[in-house]
Order: structure tokens, then sequence, then C-alpha cells
């Protein structure tokens, strides 16, 4: 299934300035495997060494928080929009 992702403007030297890039996938995990084939490198941005997703970059599904739904499993349909959201700290 083709979906939508919109990339951050800090991960975007991977995807040749592209902002939104389309991939194929079902799951969030499939989506990293397709975005790290078609821009190498940058699954290592999301993802630590064991293959978990880093805690300070957030994924949306259609405006929802992946951590509310399955996790890296949430299952993914054509036509979804996935948001790549780094995390902002301060005080």
């Amino acid at each position: 299934m083709t979906v939508k992702v919109l990339v951050p403007t800090p991960l975007q030297k991977f995807t040749k300035d592209q902002a939104t890039v389309e991939c194929t996938a079902g799951t969030i995990v499939e989506l990293l495997d397709s975005l790290d084939a078609q821009f190498p490198g940058i699954k290592a941005r999301l993802c630590d060494d064991s293959g978990n997703l880093r805690r300070f970059i957030n994924f949306y599904v259609n405006s929802e928080d992946i951590r509310f739904l399955e996790g890296k499993d949430t299952p993914l349909a054509a036509g979804d929009e996935v948001s790549i959201v780094p995390a902002v700290a301060g005080g």
C-alpha cells in the first residue's frame, strides 16, 4: 500500500530535501525498511541499534500517535499519511 510520509526538516538531508515522500508499506516497521531502501541511512536516525523506535521521535498515522495504537506494528492502509515528528524539549 502506498502511504505518504511527512519528513521533518532535520531528516530532509536524507530525502534529497523532499518534505513529502511516498512509500509502500503495510506497517510502520515495513515503512522504516522502505524508507531506508529509498534513502539509505534514514532508518539509523529513527531507530536504535536494536531496531526500536527512538524515544525522541514520534510517529503519527493520520494524526493518531502510534504509541496509542499498535506502536511500530501499527497497520497502514493505502492513502494513509504518516508524520515523523522529532520531540521538542525545553524549559
